[in-house]
């Protein structure tokens, strides 16, 4: 994979590293692991820090979203950490009036409705518009001995959360806007594809080592429905950071019958929730593309007899290859004791081989 990164960048530092590595496909000293949403939720020291509020009222503060971030690393000695931020930063940082409320999630002041709502969705400026984001970066790059991950919100998941105005379960006003309105559908999504693309590209500018697609939402979605109104999106997103040369994960909640489109949007890896088991999805997938994933969240809340049992299962539906990241299938719920993950990542560390590891 070549890089238009400069020879200094941590991407290159940190190259056989075994989240890296496991990115690529490669064999690795022991299978990595980290977890999703593993800055915050669970931990009692990102209570002590988090401020009350809304999430983007902290992610202003750099000094304490680098702080979070790193919090996971030194609690569980995770492989990779995922920069504390959220999928609508990019859409609240230009103005389209977006919140994260407490307990509820995003929220818009005044959804999406019809074409004179594009004007509201201008180029992000990065160096302006998300600077806090990017000096988070520039603190963690510093401390971390481990990759950092940088993310966006996939077109779709991002447009569901502007045209719902609030998380939905049937995502009905979406779908239907999707397919009534096809022209001013695939304006939206091309608005969002350009946010994201120059999200992701400033994130690795910073010093983020990999990148991961979030569209969490896609799998309400049919396989026909993804292919025409979505995929293509995505795979511009992933296509055009391309250059920057560092792993791109793609990943979905229930998204089992769209993992081969997954497979060949433009991702290195595809994350696998826990409905399917790993070598199931190596099948769909093809083996083209490293899995990550995939225990289910709500396992940790268990036993540790019950949980290590899961773990080891996930561990054996790999067979050994190489690329495999371990993680949930979703992310850390926020009663899951950080005991347990500590010994989930334990573990894994003990006993996931790879092939030639």
């Amino acid at each position: 994979m070549t890089s238009s990164l400069g020879p200094d960048h941590p991407a290159h530092r940190l190259a056989d590293s075994a989240y890296l590595r496991a990115c690529r496909s490669e064999p690795a000293s022991h299978v990595p692991v980290w977890f999703q949403r593993q800055a915050g939720r669970s931990l009692p020291e990102y209570m002590a820090l988090r401020r009350e509020g809304s999430i983007l009222d902290t992610l202003r503060l750099p000094d304490v979203s680098a702080q979070i971030t790193l919090q996971p690393i030194r609690r569980y000695g995770v492989d990779a950490a995922i920069l504390y931020s959220d999928i609508v930063v990019p859409a609240e940082c230009i103005g389209f009036g977006v919140d994260v409320k407490p307990g509820v999630g995003p929220v818009i002041e005044k959804p999406f409705r019809s074409k004179a709502d594009l004007q509201r969705l201008r180029p992000l400026e990065p160096d302006v518009d998300t600077a806090h984001v990017l000096e988070t970066i520039r603190i963690v790059v510093q401390e971390l001995e481990v990759p950092l991950i940088g993310f966006a919100g996939a077109p779709f998941t991002v447009a569901s959360y502007l045209i719902e105005g609030k998380p939905s379960r049937d995502y009905a006003n979406t779908k239907a806007l999707m397919l009534e309105d096809v022209s001013l559908w695939h304006e939206l999504m091309n608005r969002l594809t350009d946010l994201a693309i120059a999200s992701l590209r400033s994130q690795v500018e910073a010093g983020a080592s990999a990148l991961q697609l979030f569209d969490s939402w896609a799998g309400t979605l049919s396989s026909a429905d993804y292919r025409e109104y979505v995929m293509p999106h995505s795979s511009r997103v992933l296509t055009e950071v391309a250059d920057l040369g560092v792993p791109r994960a793609h990943f979905g909640v229930g998204t089992g019958e769209l993992l081969d489109q997954f497979a060949t949007a433009g991702a290195d890896v595809v994350g696998v929730d826990w409905r399917i088991p790993l070598d199931e999805a190596r099948r769909r997938t093809g083996g083209a593309v490293a899995l990550q994933g995939n225990l289910d969240p709500a396992v940790c809340l268990a036993s540790w007899d019950h949980v290590a049992e899961r773990v080891r299962a996930v561990l054996a539906s790999n067979h050994s290859h190489p690329g495999h990241v371990f993680n949930l299938g979703h992310g850390v719920l926020p009663q899951t004791d950080p005991a347990i993950l500590e010994q989930v990542v334990e573990l894994v560390h003990a006993e996931g081989r790879t092939d030639g590891g």
